[in-house]
Formats: C-alpha cells, sequence, structure tokens
C-alpha cells in the first residue's frame, strides 16, 4: 500500500475534493493532487502527524511498506430484523487484509436474527462495501425514512422492492415504487462477507 492509495481511499470514503483534503491537512491542492497520481511518495512530518489525527491511525508504516495492520472504522449497528435507528457511532476498528482493505469500506454490527438463513448472526461484524445498487438477489444495507438501518436480501419487481428476511420466522417487507422514492428507501451498501465471534 502506498501513499496514493491511503488519500485516494480517504477521499471517496468521506466524498471530499482534494481542495478539502488539503484544507484538512494544511497543504496545496496540487500537492494532493501529486499524492494521489503518485508523483509524490514521501510526506513531511508535520503533514504526517496531522494525516496520522486525521485517519486516526498511525500510516507511517504502510507507507514504508513494513506495516500489513490494515483497519476498517466500525460505524454501529445494522438490525438484522426491524426498528433500529441508524446512529453513526464510530465503534472502533477492525483489522482486515489488504485485499479485504479494497473490498469493503466499513464494518456494521448486526442486531438481530432475521439473516440467520445467510449465516449472518446477531452479533457479527459486517463488512460493507458503500454503494446505491445492487442487484437482485444480493443483500444489503438498507436506510427506510432516513433513520432505519436494515440488512437484507434485495428483490426487485417491476412494481416493487422486498426486503426478503432468511430467517422464516421474520417477515418480508415490501415496498411499493411510490414508497421507495418517498420514504425513501435507499440502498447504501452491499454486504461483503460476515466475522462471527464467539
Amino acid at each position: 500500500m502506498e501513499l496514493k492509495d491511503i488519500i485516494k481511499d480517504y477521499k471517496y470514503r468521506f466524498q471530499l475534493t482534494n481542495d478539502e483534503i488539503a484544507q484538512k491537512l494544511g497543504v496545496t491542492k496540487s500537492t494532493v493532487s501529486r499524492w494521489i497520481s503518485g508523483d509524490v511518495k514521501r510526506i513531511q512530518d508535520e503533514t504526517l502527524k496531522r494525516l496520522n489525527d486525521l485517519l486516526g491511525y498511525d500510516v507511517e508504516p504502510i507507507i514504508k511498506g513494513t506495516s500489513i495492520h490494515l483497519k476498517r472504522p466500525i460505524l454501529g449497528y445494522a438490525k438484522a430484523g426491524y426498528d433500529m435507528y441508524g446512529e453513526n457511532n464510530y465503534m472502533g476498528e477492525e483489522e482486515v487484509t489488504e485485499e479485504d482493505f479494497y473490498k469493503g469500506d466499513y464494518f456494521l454490527q448486526i442486531q438481530g436474527d432475521s439473516m440467520t438463513g445467510s449465516g449472518i448472526m446477531d452479533g457479527d461484524l459486517a463488512l460493507i462495501k458503500q454503494c446505491s445498487y445492487v442487484s437482485t438477489g444480493d443483500i444489503a444495507v438498507v436506510m427506510i425514512g432516513g433513520e432505519e438501518v436494515t440488512v437484507k436480501r434485495i428483490i426487485k419487481k417491476p412494481d416493487m422492492l422486498i426486503l426478503e428476511a432468511t430467517n422464516p420466522l421474520v417477515e418480508n417487507r415490501y415496498f411499493s415504487n411510490e414508497e421507495v422514492a418517498t420514504l425513501p428507501v435507499r440502498i447504501i451498501g452491499k454486504v461483503v462477507y460476515t466475522k462471527t465471534y464467539f
């Protein structure tokens, strides 16, 4: 992993411009552009300290290629059932491989048992790839009405969206196209995998 990968990842995750990153780090916009293009692979000590503070971890070993301890943030809970309100709570970090670092953007902790048929258990950590579109049959993180967050299998029909539970004891939810638009019902990520801790 190089400096350009760290900056690109931060830019993508927080939807920032080069100018906004430059302001946060006290450097010029052109410096950020050179980092992202890979033209500059080193960073001054004072700027490195600000970058560490911004990201919440020490990037120096990663830049130097002496560490493979990559992490993704745990951003709160998603109920694998219903009536759970989404909170952007930072709950720490989870170590990932370099391959998984690029596959997903953050973790959510699952609450509930509606997805046990897919092997997703209460308390699991789910690695999520941030996106606004998934294919029918994919398991996604869905925000309903701007507050409720749930993890369900997505079934798309011409006239409705179905949030399917894979536990037969939990009912599916059905939303008309109008409800999808007005509530709204938004896909905010795709489940890459889950980790179970005993």
